[in-house]
């Protein structure tokens, strides 16, 4: 038997409405702009439905963070063609508006904010884990394959999110081919 009242959470089109709109200011003006306020002035959804649903910017941020797609990949098992394959989807999400601004955005909010730096981290841990499931036929113990995955994907990051330059695909597939050939840099063999 169902109970009157509201619903649990948005309607599903309510949900699409806010959050692309939300998925636009932030990327336009960044994290601050993530109010019900603006989020009611760019949709024109009541305030107090953005304000049940969506309580804090935080709130806003990690919703995005649920519905942002996720790479889907088919490893074939093929190890270095795998870890070829995720650095080229990498750079090109890097490149991409709504990954790279999103990230942007998000390392940004993240500086004063330790809840929003959790959901930094659960969004780039999405971004890693694709180099994880292609590393793991590896047979790699644990720790030597966060390395590798740190040495593939860090400069990566660096190049996209401090230095402002695309990410160096050359670099990176380099990087796979020495991990691979010889170890994790760095670590004694």
């Amino acid at each position: 038997m169902s109970q009157p009242g509201r619903p649990k959470g948005p309607t599903p089109a309510t949900e699409t409405v806010v959050l692309t709109a939300a998925l636009e200011l932030l990327l336009s003006e960044g994290a601050e702009a993530l109010s019900a306020q603006r989020l009611h002035v760019a949709t024109g959804v009541a305030r107090s439905t953005i304000y049940r649903h969506w309580p804090t910017p935080r709130a806003v941020l990690a919703a995005l963070i649920e519905v942002a797609p996720r790479r889907t990949s088919s490893p074939t098992g093929e190890v270095r063609a795998d870890l070829h394959t995720e650095v080229d989807a990498l750079c090109d999400r890097l490149r991409d508006k709504p990954v790279s601004g999103f990230l942007h955005a998000i390392v940004a909010a993240a500086a004063g904010d330790d809840e929003v730096a959790m959901l930094r981290r659960r969004y780039v841990e999405d971004l890693l884990a694709p180099f994880r499931t292609a590393l793991a036929p590896a047979g790699l113990p644990d720790g030597a394959r966060e390395d590798a995955v740190s040495a593939i994907v860090s400069p990566l990051l660096l190049d996209s999110l401090l230095l402002d330059r695309p990410a160096a695909r050359g670099r990176a597939h380099r990087m796979v081919d020495a991990i691979l050939e010889g170890g994790v840099p760095g670590q004694a063999p």
